[in-house]
């Protein structure tokens, strides 16, 4: 489902005119239902190799494959088409903190999936069951524990019915069990 053909990505330094690699030469395939660990340490690229996936980043070299498209050259719209089938949980989450938290999986499948009210409405409360939070659906983020928060950004996620799903860092607040 997702290919990386030599895929590199450099910044421009904040000290000098130099480039800094953040990846280089990658070779990648996932296939279709595979679930892929990234590990490394601070700063060695995982966050960067995930958010060209979703084209949050733009690769500098080599090329990028989605179900086949090469999403490489892709302008901002046709990426914007592209996310509606790409799920993310973002490390700190990305919660809009000014709506309860069964807003909070509405507004997507509302606004994208043009989903009646009641249909978003009943797949959020599937989905807050699933992740063992329904009695906190009338709450906002930041009356939830950090844990609390990620299974929300997961639940999100996973409203929009994405053939992908990106997680960058997903177990940092979750509770063991």
């Amino acid at each position: 489902i997702i290919r990386f053909e030599q895929v590199g990505k450099t910044y421009p330094s904040r000290d000098s005119q130099e480039l800094v690699t953040a990846l280089a030469g990658i070779d990648l395939a996932v296939p279709r239902g595979a679930i892929v660990g990234v590990i490394g340490r601070s700063g060695a690229g995982k966050s960067t190799l995930i958010r060209l996936v979703n084209g949050l980043e733009r690769a500098t070299a080599g090329r990028i494959l989605i179900e086949g498209e090469d999403v490489t050259r892709l302008t901002e719209a046709g990426w914007r088409e592209r996310r509606r089938a790409t799920g993310m949980v973002f490390q700190h989450f990305e919660l809009f903190p000014h709506m309860s938290i069964i807003e909070n999986l509405t507004i997507g499948q509302i606004k994208v999936l043009e989903r009646s009210k009641d249909e978003a409405r009943e797949k959020a409360m599937m989905l807050l069951d699933r992740v063992g939070l329904t009695v906190q659906a009338g709450k906002f983020p930041g009356e939830l524990s950090g844990g609390q928060q990620q299974r929300v950004a997961i639940a999100r996620a996973l409203a929009m019915d994405p053939i992908c799903m990106l997680f960058d860092e997903p177990t940092s607040a979750l509770d063991p069990e």
